[in-house]
């Protein structure tokens, strides 16, 4: 579950960087959870073909990721965003109110410098 979950953020952030060839396999496999066969099938190609141009996909989107750290900060963001809206839901004391944003600013803080 875990994999099909880091190639389904690798691919909204870098399929667009893929060729159409490539995306509609990509998607056939991935998305549309057909077998390679299938794949073949309709593609006109052999099942190691499809089985070759996914592989090079995921290499391919992975090494975006090595260099552009897109789908990192995506997942760092959102997990500061988490706690933001935690310490907001929080219901505290008076005093507390102002601790809990200055937390919130801190986060914040961080959210930008990452950006």
């Amino acid at each position: 579950m875990e994999k099909i979950l880091r190639q389904t953020m690798l691919y909204d952030f870098y399929g667009e960087l893929l060729t159409g060839h490539q995306r509609k396999i990509y998607e056939d496999a991935v998305f549309g959870d057909l077998s390679l066969s299938e794949i073949a099938e309709m593609q006109g190609i052999s099942r190691q073909g499809v089985h070759d141009l996914i592989r090079r996909c995921d290499r391919a989107l992975e090494e975006y990721e090595e260099k552009l750290q897109l789908v990192r900060k995506f997942s760092e963001t959102r997990e500061r965003i988490e706690e933001i809206r935690s310490l907001a839901d929080t219901d505290e004391s008076e005093t507390g109110v102002q601790a809990r944003l200055e937390q919130i600013c801190g986060l914040c803080d961080r959210i930008l410098q990452s950006l």
